[in-house]
């Protein structure tokens, strides 16, 4: 069955950028010339997603604002004669099926899920973290697709790590040595660096199947309260396989700072009218 849909979770409060989120939606961050989330949206799109789902929540207003259309926008460019502006933000508005739903309290990523699960009919389904933004010359998602289309069993992605960082990420006890495909015994959730299986780190894409909002529905709430996928996962691994794809391409973390900036940093070198004057000033601060 062709994956037609894709769910982005974006209720997240955004702590680790305060103050800035307190007001501005952590996924509406911008990266060069556009939102955080359009990366995504883009991947999804170019990956053969029809239908993107959105799950907001309080004082995420923005991001749905961002992918409707605005008559007062388009009409004060087209009087003004920017009619590129105006074609730009109809493409955005016509990149997919948008559809919308609230988690109306931060619970966790398996609950905000099941808030989408009256979205999703029986099928397959793509779910993207707005955290994971990847410079790759397949978009991750279709990569996945691919591997999905092979095996027909769910398939989570992830990359590579040093051990050390391990306490910051699930990680997968692959039954396979070698990539980059591994079939999964379990999920580890942020182990220390000894207690890890291995160095292969889940990144915030996904491809499940709806037999997912099942397990979810039966997972009782763990750490602060919440529900989280990899929790749902852990069960639904004992009655269906689970494959785990190593992605090819660049990650960047846009929840942490740092790898936000490099974000910033990778995607103005590839913009063609910033690329000259934004090494040069680089250079010049090394010199």
């Amino acid at each position: 069955m062709k994956i037609k849909k894709a769910v982005i979770p974006a209720a997240g409060l955004g702590t680790r950028f305060l103050p800035t989120t307190k007001s501005l939606a952590k996924e509406m961050l911008p990266i060069v010339d556009k939102p955080c989330i359009q990366y995504l949206v883009e991947e999804a799109v170019e990956s053969g997603i029809e239908e993107v789902i959105i799950i907001t929540g309080d004082g995420k207003e923005s991001i749905e604002h961002y992918f409707a259309h605005s008559n007062k926008l388009h009409k004060h460019l087209i009087e003004k004669g920017n009619k590129k502006a105006a074609n730009d933000l109809k493409k955005i508005e016509k990149m997919a099926k948008f559809t919308f739903t609230e988690q109306a309290s931060p619970k966790g990523d398996g609950h905000a899920l099941l808030c989408a699960k009256h979205l999703i009919k029986n099928e397959p389904f793509a779910v993207l973290f707005g955290d994971d933004i990847w410079d790759a010359k397949i978009p991750p998602l279709k990569q996945m697709i691919k591997a999905y289309n092979k095996h027909k069993s769910p398939v989570v992605a992830v990359t590579k790590i040093n051990k050390k960082h391990s306490e910051k990420y699930g990680i997968i006890d692959p039954e396979n040595k070698n990539g980059p495909i591994y079939k999964v015994k379990n999920l580890v959730e942020k182990p220390t660096p000894q207690k890890a299986p291995s160095n292969l780190a889940l990144t915030g894409k996904y491809i499940v199947t709806p037999e997912l909002f099942e397990q979810l529905k039966k997972t009782k709430a763990k750490r602060n309260q919440e529900l989280r996928l990899i929790d749902g996962m852990k069960e639904f691994i004992k009655s269906f396989p689970i494959y785990a794809l190593e992605l090819e391409g660049e990650r960047f973390d846009t929840g942490d700072k740092l790898g936000y900036l490099k974000a910033v940093v990778n995607f103005t070198l590839k913009t063609p009218h910033l690329k000259k004057d934004f090494k040069a000033y680089l250079k010049s601060l090394l010199s």
